[in-house]
């Protein structure tokens, strides 16, 4: 690939966004910089698109989107498609990306269905499935820092294209000529003619109605008086997080005033990310200040969710683990309690999910699947359900990663459901005088004391994907004995789907589809995995430590920490 050619072509013809004449004027002459930019295009996959926001191929920019939709455009068309919806977060140019996108489907001859102001991806998934669309686009990075802008692909289930979607879709963008190949219509005039129109009220009334549906004691949020301090991270969740929370009777939720609005720059929380401590730091000040009985955060596009309770005179923050874990209890324990549970109901969770929640499905009698890592793969499992006229057996699924869903209504994570259960079950708690942290508690105390952590390790530019690359592939091939002085008996190769027992050399195969994941079977059920980001340079290493306390267990996690950070700096 000759960067430079590339970059004499976009100088000149790269005109519809002046920022990013700017910025290549800027790199005229650094060689390193135009090399970073072009020297490869953003991978498309079943995440869609994510990167820097910027000038060249390897940026997020009106290019990089109107080629990648010219070539969706092209795959909905191929399969007799007509129709589409599109949403887009906070983030800078979300609201640019999202309008382009709309103009070059109507220059397809598609309709698009887009939402007038910035929505959650678990409404776009909605709105897909409600209005009947062949696809989907979600403009967003999700929880990345500002300079990160995404673009997620949804097939007419609601859920993130499958893989072989994703590939066929990649083969019509590699087809496409960024500066020639894409048919564009006027947004105005597309929606003078009816090919772009704006998602009704009646569509965000009827997901907010399905997401009241979820909820299994409606009246107890009524009565117990909770009080809610609440961010959106200058996200999309504001007016609907809240709005659900009013309906179930949380009328005391206090909003962090500094993150209340969309900021796509996140001046307040550098990573509005809610499994990280520093994007809560403005809530946690102002629970000292409000003392609420929760703390809620929820990302910029508003699929993920963090909280934090009171715990003496501190505020306890819960890992996405431990709440996924509690409100699997909750949902399963209530359901049987009031006669709703399904026959063979059924839960999923990711395989880098802690395994405390085997141990819940099993006691109430729920079937646990488990698949890769990304909510994609959630979603599809209720798509299989749903095929098989069986959707309402799924009942809970969740990732580490503070992502969750009750119901079948989405395909996709939803912070919206997850905000209304989490409030509805420390609302059940108090009823019965317990705090969330009792709960907590007890739950170690039945099911063992699970230490789950991960580390990431960044490897920036086109040196980084090498290394990252040959880190995998010795951990492959040359997989190490022990662990923190553990020993290893067993591991997965997720890429040749094959689990080896390393004792007996038996082997197992592992079905689900080929993904570039390592995991390291360690004694008494202490684990790791190791796996690339399928969204950022990092890699990704997550440990599973068991004790007799959590001092035990979190004291075994930082010595596999050690072991890994020393192999991997």
């Amino acid at each position: 690939m000759d960067t430079n050619k590339l970059y004499q072509e976009w100088l000149e013809n790269a005109v519809a966004d002046p920022d990013l004449k700017t910025e290549l004027e800027s790199v005229n002459g650094k060689d390193d910089e135009i090399f970073d930019r072009f020297y490869r295009e953003l991978e498309f996959g079943t995440g869609g698109l994510r990167g820097v926001i910027g000038a060249g191929t390897n940026r997020m920019n009106v290019y990089t989107v109107n080629k990648a939709t010219q070539g969706l455009a092209s795959y909905i068309r191929d399969h007799g498609g007509n129709s589409v919806a599109v949403s887009y977060d906070s983030r800078i140019k979300s609201d640019l990306f999202a309008r382009g996108a709309a103009e070059v489907f109507a220059g397809n001859g598609i309709k698009v269905h887009i939402y007038s102001e910035l929505m959650p991806t678990p409404m776009l998934s909605w709105a897909v499935r409600a209005l009947k669309c062949d696809a989907g686009v979600m403009v967003t990075a999700s929880h990345n820092p500002a300079k990160y802008n995404g673009y997620k692909v949804y097939g007419s289930d609601g859920c993130q294209v499958t893989i072989e979607a994703a590939d066929e879709i990649l083969a019509h963008i590699n087809k496409t000529d960024v500066f020639k190949d894409v048919k564009t219509k006027d947004f105005d005039e597309a929606v003078k003619e009816g090919l772009i129109s704006f998602i009704g009220e009646d569509v965000i009334d009827g997901y907010m109605a399905m997401v009241r549906r979820q909820s299994l004691h409606p009246e107890i949020c009524e009565s117990a008086g909770l009080k809610v301090v609440y961010t959106p991270l200058n996200g999309t969740g504001n007016k609907p997080v809240r709005r659900i929370l009013k309906e179930i009777g949380v009328k005391n939720v206090v909003v962090v005033p500094e993150q209340e609005n969309p900021d796509g720059t996140f001046s307040t929380c550098p990573y509005p990310n809610p499994e990280i401590r520093e994007a809560l730091e403005l809530g946690l000040r102002l629970c000292d200040k409000e003392k609420p009985d929760l703390l809620l955060a929820t990302d910029p596009d508003c699929d993920r969710v963090g909280i934090a309770v009171p715990d003496g005179d501190e505020y306890s923050l819960f890992s996405g683990n431990e709440v996924g874990a509690m409100l699997l209890e909750y949902v399963a324990r209530e359901r049987k309690a009031l006669g709703t549970m399904p026959k063979d109901p059924v839960a999923v969770k990711t395989i880098v999910t802690t395994d405390i929640t085997g141990k819940i499905a099993k006691k109430y009698d729920v079937e646990l699947k488990e698949v890769l890592t990304g909510f994609k793969f959630i979603g599809e499992q209720i798509g299989f359900l749903e095929k098989k006229g069986e959707a309402d057996r799924y009942i809970f699924g969740f990732e580490e990663s503070y992502g969750y869903l009750a119901g079948s209504y989405v395909r996709d994570k939803d912070a919206v459901v997850a905000s209304m259960l989490i409030c509805e079950m420390a609302a059940f708690y108090r009823a019965q005088g317990k705090s969330l942290i009792d709960v907590r508690r007890e739950m170690y105390e039945e099911y063992g004391f699970y230490c789950n952590k991960l580390d990431t390790f960044t490897f920036e530019g086109a040196s980084g994907m090498e290394k990252m690359s040959a880190i995998m592939d010795g951990y492959r091939t040359n997989a190490p004995k022990e662990v923190a002085g553990i020993k290893v008996v067993g591991t997965a190769d997720y890429e040749a789907s094959e689990k080896v027992d390393l004792a007996t050399g038996a082997k197992e195969h592992i079905d689900l589809p080929k993904s570039n994941v390592i995991a390291l079977y360690l004694e008494n059920g202490n684990k790791t995995i190791i796996r690339p980001s399928g969204t950022e340079p990092k890699l990704k290493v997550y440990y599973t430590a068991i004790g007799g306390t959590m001092a035990a267990a979190e004291e075994l996690q930082k010595k596999m920490s050690a072991d890994f950070n020393a192999q991997l700096s």
